[in-house]
């Protein structure tokens, strides 16, 4: 659609009967508009087709990152490689924190509309149809990073190979001999928890080796639930002699449990965890780990936005290749 042929806002306004100002108020993400209104003037703005001109940003502009915790070794490896790249293309980054939400509320979505961003960037994040839409009105492109579920067709994403994560992980323990593997994953409700752990049944099926239920167990991707899982998993008569743990904090849960029972790494329990995360390097000992190119994958979501605004893309789905670090965590079975 030209310019010329573009609806205006004051043409929306008129026919949602209210004011230009009410509707400006809208478009831009300002309080003082009823929810019916709102949600009134919203439904037009999409129908009308009207966005914002595809101007491009003058450098300075924002990039939005939305995070769950800024202070999280997962974040931080996010907020690098948008950062890097934000840099380079004479952005600023803003962040966003979510705490223990996987999807942005309304507060934040009002606030963006506010901040008018360049682009918006997504940690492990779901956005409702609603807010997809908000930002599309006023074309402000968004990737997500890592997503949480299966995201709609039309919704850009960066992710990496987790269920060949899960296989490759689980393969290196079998090579080394380990029969009895124990599995932690992250919440189940995520999908890169269940790829990892299918990866992990795939590799078992693979070899010949049953799926054991008890020794399989799930939880936040803490050091504190990796820990409880462990103890449960190590206080079996028929204990495991190898753990692949969700992420790297469970991981290092795994670490704690063992030393509790008296157990050494690896001479009496293997360990592998998923991310490699500095803290897998600092682990004593050092842990054997898949990695998930982290900022890669950020770096990536950033440039795939950055070019969504412009319309320079033909793929917007991109997975990147996991690989096995191996370390000292990791050794044969004791006979």
């Amino acid at each position: 659609m030209s310019d010329r042929n573009r609806p205006t806002l004051a043409a929306v306004a008129r026919q949602a009967s209210v004011a230009l100002s009410t509707a400006s108020k809208v478009l831009n993400g300002r309080p003082g508009v009823s929810a019916a209104t709102r949600q009134r003037v919203e439904q037009l703005l999409r129908e009308s087709g009207y966005a914002r001109r595809s101007l491009d940003p003058e450098p300075g502009g924002l990039v939005e990152l939305v995070v769950e915790d800024v202070l999280s070794e997962w974040s931080i490896e996010i907020i690098r490689g948008v950062e890097r790249i934000t840099r380079e293309s004479g952005y600023v980054l803003a962040l966003a924190s979510l705490g223990d939400q996987h999807a942005p509320h309304d507060e934040w979505i009002t606030g963006v509309l506010q901040r008018k961003p360049v682009a918006v960037i997504l940690q492990f994040s779901d956005l409702t149809a609603e807010h997809r839409q908000q930002l599309r009105t006023r074309n402000i492109p968004f990737v997500v990073v890592d997503p949480a579920g299966d995201p709609p067709a039309d919704v850009p994403a960066v992710g990496a190979t987790n269920w060949a994560g899960g296989v490759t992980a689980t393969r290196h323990l079998i090579g080394l001999g380990h029969r009895r593997i124990g599995v932690i994953s992250g919440p189940t409700d995520l999908m890169c928890s269940r790829a990892r752990v299918a990866g992990y049944q795939s590799a078992l099926a693979e070899a010949g080796l049953p799926y054991v239920v008890e020794l399989a167990g799930s939880g936040a991707f803490s050091q504190a639930d990796g820990e409880r899982e462990a103890r449960r998993m190590l206080a079996l008569r028929d204990r495991p002699t190898a753990i692949v743990a969700g992420n790297d904090l469970q991981a290092l849960g795994v670490y704690d449990a063992a030393a509790a029972l008296g157990l050494e790494i690896p001479a009496d329990l293997s360990v592998v965890g998923f991310d490699d995360v500095r803290p897998a390097l600092w682990a004593r000992p050092p842990l054997t780990t898949v990695k998930q190119p982290l900022q890669e994958m950020a770096e990536e979501a950033t440039r795939m936005a950055l070019r969504l605004r412009s319309g320079d893309i033909d793929n917007a789905r991109l997975e990147l290749a996991t690989s096995l670090v191996v370390r000292q965590s990791t050794a044969a079975p004791a006979s």
